[in-house]
């Protein structure tokens, strides 16, 4: 069985981490020049649960949006215009009826062991 820690482990380990993170923050500000006394020192903990409303990810996806529009110069797109959309290719009965009789005689011709009808041999 893995060698799994225990409960006791774990906490120790992010007490140990927490403490080499406050004096890794310590270590830069001596190496950089500023003392402790001007600039608070923060430790990273649990990262917030705040959510972001749906009404707000819309507003800032809007603002984004007119943003990118502004530096391409297009003015931002309120709607999508009703554009007509292009008629999917239809293949007539006769075509299809051909295509499919095509490919059963490469299935069967493949279920025979030999190479298919239409098929550059190796």
């Amino acid at each position: 069985m893995a060698n799994t820690p225990t409960l006791d482990a774990l906490k120790k380990a992010t007490h140990v981490k927490e403490q080499i993170i406050k004096l890794e923050v310590q270590l830069a500000q001596i190496l950089s020049g500023i003392s402790k006394a001007s600039t608070p020192t923060k430790v990273k903990g649990k990262p917030s649960s705040k959510k972001m409303s749906a009404s707000a990810r819309a507003k800032l996806s809007a603002a984004a949006k007119a943003r990118w529009a502004k530096v391409k110069g297009k003015k931002p797109a309120a709607k999508p215009s009703a554009t007509p959309k292009k008629k999917k290719s239809t293949m007539s009965p006769e075509g299809r009826a051909k295509l499919a009789a095509m490919m059963k005689a490469r299935w069967a011709a493949r279920k025979k062991g030999g190479a298919a009808p239409n098929q550059k041999s190796k």
